[in-house]
């Protein structure tokens, strides 16, 4: 900043320290967004890899073929960045789309970028599953958990989960499909149950459900410290499906807005297409302009 007050009376008397100081600005302007996201990420689980886990709300086809779509968005954004992915386990739809899909995304500060996507997601469009191809409105709960760190965060024990297993209902092939691979894990003192079928091996299905049951009790406990900071300074807490935290809307018009930062895109398709940096980056300044 000293260089670039000097240069400042420099570039006044010649071209070629403007091009030089201008340079130096935008390196400037670069480093200190650095540091602003650096402060974003403060959180004690920020650092961690995340478990997303997708719903579909009422609607039927049109929710679920909604939330195939942010399914390959959030793919796409994670193919992007460079993290690994694995669907740990998903409901397919009726006629189209997912019921609900559980996603590992592996990789630098995955929790503390994501956790800008965890509520209420909307979508307007024309149907393509109507035949008067009206405009519908579409709904999809996003939950984002921390990737919870076993006997350190959370310990389960055993006389505390009651575990059963049952056939694949999904495509898996004839093997997965004849035998009782799939696993349903019932966390007792909560009612927690977490299925997950996406492996060929009763195993393997197992150890997963387990990783998200810890994840999923990890969040009741971050949620409820949050309840109880939120108390000590008297916010309000809104939740539920009547409060979207962004809307995609494909028609009358195309745009993507965000509404707890206000920020816009005049390109949905992109932003489907996993680019989501920008919104991102929004909230998470919104984060540190509140801290």
């Amino acid at each position: 900043m000293k260089d670039i007050s000097e240069m400042v009376s420099l570039a006044e008397e010649d071209a070629l320290f403007r091009e030089e100081y201008e340079v130096e600005i935008e390196s400037v302007s670069s480093y200190l967004d650095e540091l602003e996201l650096e402060m974003a990420f403060s959180g004690e689980y920020d650092s961690r890899n995340a478990i997303l886990a997708i719903h579909a709300g009422a609607g039927g086809t049109e929710s679920q073929d909604w939330a195939e779509m942010l399914q390959r968005m959030y793919l796409r954004w994670a193919e992007r960045r460079g993290y690994l992915t694995e669907i740990l386990d998903t409901s397919p739809g009726d006629e189209a789309g997912i019921k609900s899909s559980t996603i590992s995304i592996t990789g630098e500060y995955v929790f503390g970028f994501l956790k800008s996507e965890h509520g209420v997601h909307r979508l307007v469009r024309l149907s393509p599953f109507d035949a008067d191809h009206a405009r519908h409105t579409s709904f999809v709960l996003i939950e984002v958990l921390p990737e919870a760190e076993s006997g350190v965060d959370i310990t389960i024990e055993p006389d505390e989960v009651k575990i059963d297993t049952f056939r694949s209902s999904g495509p898996g092939g004839q093997h997965m499909q004849k035998t009782s691979s799939a696993v349903r894990v019932t966390h007792l003192p909560t009612g927690l149950v977490v299925t997950c079928q996406s492996e060929r091996s009763q195993h393997q299905n197992k150890d997963i459900a387990l990783t998200i049951l810890q994840s999923r009790l990890l969040n009741i406990e971050m949620a409820k410290l949050a309840e109880e900071r939120t108390k000590l300074k008297g916010d309000r807490v809104l939740a539920g499906w009547g409060n979207q935290i962004r809307s995609y809307v494909l028609h009358p018009y195309k745009m993507v807005k965000d509404h707890r930062t206000d920020y816009q895109s005049n390109n949905p398709d992109a932003v489907l297409d996993g680019d989501l940096d920008g919104l991102i980056t929004a909230y998470l300044r919104s984060i540190v302009g509140k801290q």
